[in-house]
Order: C-alpha cells, then structure tokens, then sequence
C-alpha cells in the first residue's frame, strides 16, 4: 500500500507496507464542472450582498486585494472572470494589491504565473511593503487599542474588493475573510499587535475556531476599518480546482465558508500517535521553513508527547532569506531558549510568532524534516535532518516498536486532526 505525500510540484511516493498506519486526509471533493459560470452566478447572487456589477460605477478606482505567491489561490482564472463582470470599468481605474503581509515580494515571474502575462501587463499591480511608510495610509483605530495603516493604495480606493480562498488555519481559525487586508496589507506596527506572544499562546487562537479567537478578532477589527465592498472567497481541492465560491458581504460570505471548510477538512482522531507524518500541501505552501511550520503545526495536534514528526516539505527557499526568522530560530540554543526568549516581557521582532509555533511543536515533540535544506540548517533549527521519509519512521519504530501506530497526513495542513 502507498500514499502520495503533496512535496513541491511532483510529490513524494511512501511505502505504508507492513506498517500500523492511518491516512488523515480531508474528503476529496470534485472541482466545479464549469468555474467561470460558477463564479458568474455567485457574484450576480452573493450572500448578504447586491451584485458585484452593481456595486462598482465606471469611474470608481476600484483595489483588488490577492494573495501573494506562498498561497495556491488560482488567480490566473480569478481574474479575468472578475475584470470581465466588471467590463464597464477602464482597466487603468483597477489596483491589484499583492497582500504579502511581511513576506518578501512576489517577483515578475512570479506575477506573470500568478495572474497570467495578460493580466500583469494590463493592469497595475503593486507588491505590498508592509515597512515603508511612503506606500502605508491611516484606516483609523482598531477596537483593539491601536491604530492600522494599510497599503495607501487601497485607503484611497473608492471601492474595494478583496480575494482569498479559506482552509483551516493554525492561529485566526481559518484564513480567507478579512485576512486578505490584515495581515495582508496592513502596516509592520500592526501585524505586530496581531501577532503579540501572548495572542498567539492563547489556546482559543487555533485550528477550526472563529468565535472567541483572539487572532481572529484582531483580524476582523483591523480588517473592516475600512468598508470591504465585496469579498470573493474560494475553497479548493489539492488540484487547485474550485468546489465552492463564497462570495458577497465578508462576514457572511467568510463565516458561511468556513462552516463548509469545518465540515469536510477536520477529521477526529480517538487517540493520539507516537509517530505523525506530515507535509505542508506541496507548493507553493511548502516553498520555505517559514510556512512548513504549519504542517508540522497540524501534526502537533495528534502526536503524542514527546513522539516523532517526520515533516516533508520542499523548502527550496530556504528559510527563507528575508525577515527575521532564521535569526530567531538560529540564536537560541534549543526550542525552551526560544520559547522563553519570546516571552519575555517587552520582547518583539518580525516574525516572532512563527518562531514562537515552531517552539510550540518542539517542546512537545521531536520533528524530523525530509527537505531540500542543507543537514546543518535543518540542525540549527532544531530539527532532524532525514533523506528518506519511510527511512525515518522504520529507525523510529526499530526503538518503540514495529506495530506503534502511525499517523499520516499526505495533505499537511489541507486536514486538521483532533482528538476526540
């Protein structure tokens, strides 16, 4: 018997032969016959909203809000749909906004997969910089105690339309909603509040939860500063093919999908594993270390302390480069340095909160990473390196035992297990 682990572009093949194992994987739901028509019919009857068509003049300056390249929205396809319904605004009256949050920006060639050569020649298409003051604008005062710039380019927007696609979610419950504009376009001070140690620590910021989540209500109060006008929201197979549009007023639309998402991607588990393998859903979520901790995030939530997670991940960007993780990760001599590091009073740094989930796992469990990373990078993270998945779960079962029961998540965190 054998899985196919999601790893990069062409995954990984493992042998689950002679082995006391379990397959979590979220319930594989066929792509829409016919997207575009889809995607017609749920922007001319979204929920709790007019019609997108009617809610745009032809001379509004209209921002269109996506993900960056670390996220598999099909943009591409999204695109032209959208510009098409709204065909009687001028292509230059459009913004598309690149919501890269404190990620490094999405490069020309990137651009051109992401939104197709047309569309990136056609339109204006601006990378977010989350720390330069000359592209950030004030949208007010969040609920929450502090006030949030966002990308100047969508304050003075007249209208404003953003785009994302929902999956459980490791801190806000799940993504999509108003994630597009904070993190996505908000200002360094601010996704800095949001991602304060004692938010992220807080055990309501979790997988699956929306209501009470601390994460979650940081992003709704920043998020809606300023009026979204309309929310086109997507849920996806591992093929990338759309199984469901959520589209209209944000809450509605967001919330309505993730009640879908809850359904068909949770999966319950009746004890836990002393050996999880894991994946963070092949690319692009697994083009750096940075991203893959949410993999490993998910299998922490089933393996049983102090077990083994055997994480494959492609990493072909290392850390990556940009940001402050890797010096993070790489200045503390073990996940408790790390831990207490972050906590302590006062203490704040770009990227922290990455740094602070991958400590998380680590305090509880032991995390091997099948990856292209050097070995003595894969160390000073405080992981195992391996060069074979199967490889690393027999050595372990060699020492607790050939029928222990292993768990295996092909998809990463496409599942989110839970005990039950």
């Amino acid at each position: 018997m054998k899985t196919h682990l999601d790893y990069g572009t062409t995954g990984l093949e493992l042998d689950l032969g002679g082995l006391n194992a379990t397959v979590l994987a979220p319930r594989f739901l066929e792509g829409l016959p016919d997207e575009a028509a889809a995607f017609t019919a749920a922007v001319r009857a979204p929920i709790g909203s007019p019609p997108l068509r009617g809610r745009i003049k032809a001379t509004d300056r209209v921002a269109v809000v996506i993900p960056d390249g670390t996220r598999p929205l099909p943009n591409e396809r999204l695109l032209p749909w959208l510009f098409a319904e709204l065909s009687h605004v001028p292509a230059e009256n459009f913004t598309i906004l690149i919501g890269t949050g404190t990620h490094r920006a999405n490069t020309p060639e990137e651009l051109d997969r992401m939104l197709s050569p047309a569309v990136a020649r056609r339109y204006r298409v601006v990378n977010h910089v989350a720390d330069d003051p000359a592209t950030l604008a004030s949208a007010g005062r969040s609920a929450l105690g502090y006030e949030v710039k966002l990308a100047r380019d969508y304050v003075a927007a007249d209208r404003r339309i953003i785009m994302g696609f929902i999956e459980p979610h490791f801190m806000a419950g799940f993504s999509g909603g108003y994630k597009a504009v904070f993190p996505g376009i908000a200002a360094l001070d601010a996704i800095m509040h949001y991602h304060a140690a004692g938010i992220i620590g807080d055990p309501r910021s979790t997988w699956g939860e929306l209501d009470g989540n601390p994460t979650q209500q940081h992003v709704q109060a920043g998020g809606s500063l300023l009026p979204v006008d309309f929310c086109v929201n997507v849920t996806l197979n591992t093929k990338r093919q759309i199984t469901r549009y959520f589209c209209g007023e944000t809450l509605a639309a967001h919330r309505a999908g993730c009640q879908f998402v809850k359904a068909t991607a949770m999966s319950a588990c009746a004890h836990d594993f002393p050996v999880v393998v894991t994946t963070n859903s092949g690319y692009p979520l697994d083009q750096n270390l940075y991203q893959t901790v949410k993999g490993m995030a998910a299998a922490s939530r089933i393996v049983r302390p102090g077990g083994l997670i055997v994480t494959a991940a492609r990493c072909n960007d290392g850390f990556p480069a940009h940001g402050n993780f890797r010096k993070l990760v790489e200045a503390s001599s073990s996940a408790r340095e790390l831990m207490d590091r972050i906590m302590t009073p006062g203490f704040s740094m770009l990227d922290q909160w990455q740094a602070q989930h991958l400590a998380m796992v680590l305090l509880k469990a032991r995390v091997a990473l099948r990856s292209e990373l050097a070995d003595a990078d894969v160390r000073r993270a405080h992981l195992l390196p391996v060069r074979d998945v199967r490889a690393a779960i027999d050595d372990e079962l060699a020492r607790i035992g050939r029928d222990a029961p292993v768990a295996v998540l092909p998809e990463g965190p496409l599942t989110i297990p839970y005990l039950a």
